[in-house]
């Protein structure tokens, strides 16, 4: 498993798709897979997760949707994957750059950047063949790195003014 074929298997073949949709496509193309590369692919998804797993990103995502929960933060950081490698290191070095990503799958009209168990896929198709789980791969650490995000308005203004202009709060 190149980080080629990672990204290859988690990009979203288009913006729009649903939470449900994408993680669909990515179980069709895991299947294909044997054991020896889901173990692969399962140890980068939880490489790549820890990249992301920063205070700075959690602030987009608290902008975003409000997002306060680490089950909501890993789901948003799946959506985050999704997006493919290109907009993922980009928004690991500048989480405000989400403010110019033009589509957003939408729920009930608002954004909804979360991708539900996507990191489990890969994980559930080998317990499925084998009756075994792959090895735990945490996805962060205890806490996420950096320096925890304010909510203060004013903060967030300045520290996001992208995500603020698109997502005002």
């Amino acid at each position: 498993m190149t980080e080629t074929d990672f990204w290859a298997l988690v990009t979203r073949e288009q913006p729009s798709l649903s939470s449900d949709e994408v993680a669909q496509q990515l179980r069709d193309k895991l299947q294909l897979l044997d054991d020896e590369s889901l173990n692969a692919f399962d140890k980068m998804m939880g490489q790549q997760l820890r990249r992301s797993y920063l205070w700075s990103v959690w602030g987009a995502a608290y902008i975003i949707t409000g997002c306060d929960s680490d089950y909501g933060f890993a789901e948003f950081r799946c959506f985050l994957l999704s997006l493919g490698q290109q907009w993922y290191d980009k928004i690991v070095d500048n989480p405000d750059i989400l403010g110019e990503l033009d589509l957003w799958p939408l729920v009930d009209d608002y954004a909804y950047p979360f991708v539900e168990d996507y990191d489990l896929i890969a994980g559930q198709i080998y317990e499925d063949r084998t009756g075994q789980e792959l090895p735990f791969v945490p996805s962060g650490q205890h806490t996420p790195a950096g320096k925890k995000f304010s909510t203060k308005p004013k903060i967030m203004r300045q520290t996001y003014p992208l995500l603020s202009d698109r997502f005002p709060f």
